[in-house]
């Protein structure tokens, strides 16, 4: 069983559509990267996984409906909103005493055991935090839940290179065991491509892509080349041209003739460069991928 299994989601607010004819899919195990630029539909989406959203379509979270069965996907989800905020007045004992009375799942031992990775202690008050430290705790009680599935929106908005990298360090090491799954918007993509086994792209509501790192590989090829071989390259409509290494890089969908094989060194795509392709492409066909 798929922990999220969604067919045709369309979502309107007014004359605008935030989600249109989404189909995702994650299975059990995975670390998902949903990308998209500002006004793409990844809030929207995550807040429908949850409950948050009424959308037309087919959507199961964990093999419930998350509007008709939100008290109970609840006991069974964690999710950190991009506008998480913990209460600057309570200490962090009590908000773990707190968590204990709200989630049934929540273990307080666990919660300790995570915040020793930090410089957080239990009386401190969330006042007296740094932005990272507040994130760090935030992660540790939401880690702390029993959970086959956990959502996060832009969870290190706003925070230095050294708190984003003690963020995913965490969720990595302490949550992600090969059974859970985790699903990730953010910006920094580069910092978390590293940690993804899959992505999903949103363009203006669409599915641009959705795909395994693992496919990826396998779809797409980038060739580093010469500019001698800029005519023959652009002549065979590569999604995107961009340079890399002092040469340019030619990015196709597919693997280009072998005479441009020949022409130029084959590279890796960031992630970067493909969401740069493929929204950036009016043309293309969602349903492709």
């Amino acid at each position: 069983m798929n922990l999220i299994d969604a067919n045709h989601l369309t979502l309107r607010f007014g004359s605008k559509t935030a989600l249109n004819d989404v189909s995702v899919k994650v299975p059990k195990g995975r670390v998902v990267g949903l990308l998209g630029h500002n006004g793409a539909g990844k809030t929207s989406l995550m807040k429908a996984l949850v409950g948050l959203l009424p959308v037309q379509g087919d959507l199961t979270v964990l093999g419930l409906r998350p509007r008709q069965d939100r008290q109970k996907l609840l006991e069974q989800l964690s999710y950190i909103p991009d506008v998480a905020v913990l209460p600057r007045w309570a200490r962090v004992s009590e908000l773990m005493t707190l968590m204990s009375g709200l989630q049934p799942k929540f273990s307080a031992e666990r919660a300790r055991a995570l915040l020793k990775r930090t410089s957080v202690s239990e009386n401190d008050k969330v006042k007296s935090l740094s932005k990272g430290m507040v994130a760090q705790t935030h992660l540790a009680l939401i880690a702390a839940i029993d959970a086959k599935l956990m959502i996060l929106d832009e969870p290190t908005l706003g925070l230095d290179v050294v708190s984003r990298k003690s963020f995913y360090e965490m969720l990595i090491d302490e949550w992600c065991d090969g059974e859970r799954s985790v699903l990730i918007s953010t910006h920094q993509v580069e910092e978390v491509e590293a940690l993804l086994s899959d992505v999903i792209m949103l363009d203006e509501g669409r599915v641009a892509l959705a795909i395994s790192l693992e496919d990826i590989d396998r779809r797409f090829v980038a060739l580093n080349h010469d500019p001698a071989a800029a005519e023959a390259m652009a002549a065979a409509h590569p999604l995107l041209r961009y340079r890399e290494l002092g040469r340019t890089t030619s990015l196709f969908d597919g693997t280009p003739p072998e005479h441009l094989v020949q022409l130029g060194q084959r590279v890796r795509p960031s992630l970067v460069d493909l969401f740069m392709a493929l929204t950036r492409n009016p043309a293309l066909n969602p349903k492709q991928a």
